[in-house]
């Protein structure tokens, strides 16, 4: 007869996974170990294995933790009864307020892909592609001519990524501008940008 979980499996869990992702964040993939995971976690390392069998199955989840409560946040922020304007702002706020304390999850998805097989490689690249999709969906209701000319509908939606994404880099919560305001900034500079195109 199987084991039933602990009541706590997954509070443990989570803590686990964000113990690690620090250490992750600090160390790098590969100087990063079981112990020092264990360690931050203040769980023992038998418990740690009884968890995850090693690195790559920590790096794993924690990407795919990350990506499917990202997913899940957009999805909730989606309403198909505002202007595609609007939806997208919803959206920018949703990713943005999303990224709130996960800058070490966020270092794990940039860097710790290449040490996923390539199965777990696929299953987050889908993750990530759905959540393009989102985007894309609403970025062609605003401009539904978009791939008219010539198939830029991807280079578009990635640029507005790339000021979500790369965001970590430089704002600090407590400063002059709120996550809300560059929420606000991120869909301006799109939008202003974005409508020219042809």
């Amino acid at each position: 007869m199987a084991r039933s979980r602990a009541h706590d499996f997954e509070a443990k869990q989570r803590a686990i996974l964000h113990a690690a992702a620090a250490v992750f964040a600090e160390a790098g993939m590969d100087k990063a170990s079981m112990a020092q995971i264990a360690g931050r976690a203040d769980v023992s390392k038998a418990l740690l294995y009884h968890y995850y069998p090693g690195k790559d199955a920590l790096i794993f989840d924690i990407i795919r933790t990350h990506l499917m409560e990202l997913d899940a946040a957009i999805a909730a922020a989606e309403d198909a009864s505002l202007p595609p304007r609007d939806r997208l702002r919803a959206l920018v706020h949703a990713v943005l307020e999303q990224y709130r304390d996960a800058d070490d999850y966020h270092m794990v998805q940039l860097n710790g892909t290449r040490a996923l097989s390539e199965s777990q490689r696929h299953q987050i690249v889908s993750l990530e592609r759905a959540i393009v999709r989102r985007f894309a969906t609403v970025i062609r209701a605003i401009h539904p001519d978009i791939d008219k000319e010539r198939p830029i509908l991807t280079a578009v939606t990635m640029s507005l990524f790339g000021m979500m994404n790369w965001a970590y880099m430089w704002f600090r919560d407590g400063g002059p501008v709120t996550r809300a305001d560059y929420a606000d900034i991120a869909t301006d500079i799109f939008l202003g940008g974005f409508e020219r195109l042809r």
